[in-house]
Formats: C-alpha cells, structure tokens, sequence
C-alpha cells in the first residue's frame, strides 16, 4: 500500500462506476495499487466529467496527509475557474423525513425528465469512534446511483461542525468544474448543520412531515429564517393532512421578517415515493433563481461565500499549524494533565501553550 498518496488505493465498486466510495471506508473493500496521477491528469479528468478521476480528487483533497495539501491545492485552483455556474440547494429535515427519498426522487427528474447531470453531497452519519460512515445514502438512492448523469458522494460527518464535511466545499467545485450542473447537498438534520450547508448553497430546503402538530411551536426559529421552501414531503399518505400542514407552516412563516433576498418564502405538498409534487419543487427552485439573479441578490450571496471560505480556510490553517508546532507538540499534554488534574484553569493553559506558539514563531 503506497505511503505517498491516497489515490494510488482502488476501492470496488470498479471505477466505472456512477456512484464513488466513502475513502474512509477504504478498508472494507479489496485494495490495488494503482498509478498516481499528475496535475494535469487530474485537471483534464475532471473537466471531461471522468467520474472515476472525480472520485480520486475529491479523496485526495479529503485526505488529512500534509504531503496531499499541495497537490490538493494545485487541482482547486486550476478547476476553481471552470466552476460556479451550477444551481446549489441544501435539504434538511429531521430523521425520518424521507430527505434521502426526496433527493432521490429529485436527482431522477432531473437526470430523466429533464436531461441534467446532479452531484449528490450526502453527509452521512459519523462513528465517534472509528470515524467512519455507514454509506446510508448511498445504498438508499439505488436508481439514481445506477444512473450516468449523476455523482454520488458520501462523506463522513467525522465531527465537524453540524455534520457538514470539512471539504465540501471543495467536493462541490470539483463536480461543477466536471460539468454537474446541479448540486444537492443533504445534511444530517441535526445540531448546525443548517448553519453551515446555508453558508454554501443558493436555495435551503426544509423537509417536513404531515401532521407537524407541537413540532410547528419546537421547530428552531433560526431554521425558518434560513428556509426558502417547506416541502412536506409524504403528502400521498394523508393528503388532508398534509394540506393542513402546509397552512400552519404558511402561516408560521408570515410571523417572520422578510428574507434579505426579497424572496418569500412557500410551504409546498409532495410525496417522494409517488413523484407527486418533486416537478413542482424544481421549478420553484429555478423560479427563486431566477428572482435572486434580477435583484442583484444571487451574486452577492456568492461574493460573501466565497469571503466565508477564505475565512475558514485560515482558520483551518492557523489551526493545523498550531498543532504541527513542536514546541505545541512537546508541551501540550503536560498543560493537558494539568487541566485534567484541576491545578490548572482551562484559560490559563490555553493562555501559556498560545504564548509559547507566538514565541516559536517570532524566534
């Protein structure tokens, strides 16, 4: 097994495969070795749509190896010009609401009906633990999986903020750079999540169920704030119902203000399992694109995202070059134990091993 990159491994299913392989679920699979590819190799794969190469940059960039960054680095910068004139909507819902359904029955339409390509960014549940996933989604969307116009990649939450992978957004400019004009990005609906897939998508979904009842009054408030939409999805078990649902949830949503985009929001019936309603969403979703692209609203939102991630990207580098420190290294566990034991206050030891990084690096 190469020590030098991780795309020199092989995970079945084969390579021509729609779908790709969760790269920290490697070890299941049968392994072989493989070519390194170069730059261009990369950059020319990706930009015909190769998916098989696709899957290799994106395990490439997820890859935590220091030696990796570089050749990352490289393969982003090149696409990064090739990319962004995509749709990006995130779905969200509670476990349960049938988000991978929905995303499925989505994908197909417009695969099918409409004759695009998707990227599905599914976030899937995390082993404190191991780290790694179930691959959920990916064994749920069987037909869109088997389908050539679209790229399904499951990633590990592996603890980051909200269940949102720490590369997806650079996943997604990978598969814009590869021609899929269409980005979903699944959340895991809970904790932040919201939050951070809202950050990097131009249209936010909300995935509910019929008879919402108390959960109407439980909802997160900042969660309507972010949303776009309310699909209730299952609306062919219960059409009373549903309707019913929906005019709570539209009339929950005139208690609000009025969203920066000047978009109001709508509350929508569909069923995923029959196809009823997912049309109705799409064209609701190129209708608000259409509105925030007249009003100036769609390239702002671009233009602040865009600031977020460069943002986050020195966070994340300040961070890892902290932790890379040798002197960091060397003295951080006996600060930790002194935290642990209680002779030594959380701040203060954050305080020391802070000042003895900033000498390091002025030394």
């Amino acid at each position: 097994m190469s020590e030098d990159r991780p795309d020199t491994l092989l995970v079945v299913p084969p390579v021509d495969s729609p779908g790709s392989v969760d790269p920290h679920q490697a070890a299941l699979y049968q392994r072989r070795r493989r070519p390194a590819l170069t730059p261009d190799e990369y950059v020319d794969g990706i930009l015909r749509g190769d998916r098989a190469i696709l899957g290799r940059a994106i395990t490439l960039i997820e890859s935590t190896r220091p030696r990796d960054e570089e050749l990352a680095q490289e393969i982003l910068e090149r696409c990064l010009p090739h990319a962004g004139q995509t749709l990006r909507v995130g779905i969200t819902g509670a476990p349960g609401a049938g988000k991978s359904t929905f995303i499925e029955a989505l994908g197909t339409h417009l695969t099918r009906d409409r004759g695009e390509r998707v990227a599905v960014l599914a976030v899937d549940p995390s082993s404190e633990f191991s780290g790694g996933s179930i691959l959920g989604d990916k064994t749920r969307m069987e037909q869109l999986a088997a389908d050539d116009r679209a790229f399904i990649r499951p990633s590990p939450a592996r603890g980051s903020l909200g269940g949102v992978a720490r590369r997806t957004r650079e996943t997604m400019l990978l598969c814009e750079a590869a021609g899929f004009g269409n980005i979903l990005v699944e959340t895991v609906g809970v904790g932040q999540s919201e939050t951070a897939v809202y950050a990097m998508v131009d249209f936010f979904l909300l995935l509910m169920l019929a008879g919402a009842g108390d959960e109407l009054q439980g909802i997160k408030r900042g969660i309507i704030e972010m949303t776009d939409a309310i699909a209730i999805n299952k609306a062919d078990m219960d059409p009373l119902r549903a309707e019913q649902t929906r005019r709570q949830f539209a009339s929950a949503l005139h208690l609000f203000p009025p969203a920066a985009s000047g978009w109001t929001p709508r509350v929508v019936t569909c069923s995923a399992m029959t196809r009823q309603g997912i049309a109705s969403v799409w064209e609701m979703v190129r209708e608000h694109h259409a509105f925030t692209r007249g009003n100036g609203y769609f390239d702002a939102r671009r233009r602040a995202q865009l600031r977020r991630w460069l943002n986050e990207a020195i966070e994340h580098g300040l961070r890892e070059d902290f932790q890379r420190n040798p002197e960091v290294q060397r003295h951080l566990p006996a600060l930790e134990g002194a935290v642990d034991s209680g002779r030594l206050s959380p701040f203060r030891a954050a305080r020391e091993v802070l000042d003895l990084y900033r000498s390091q690096r002025k030394g």
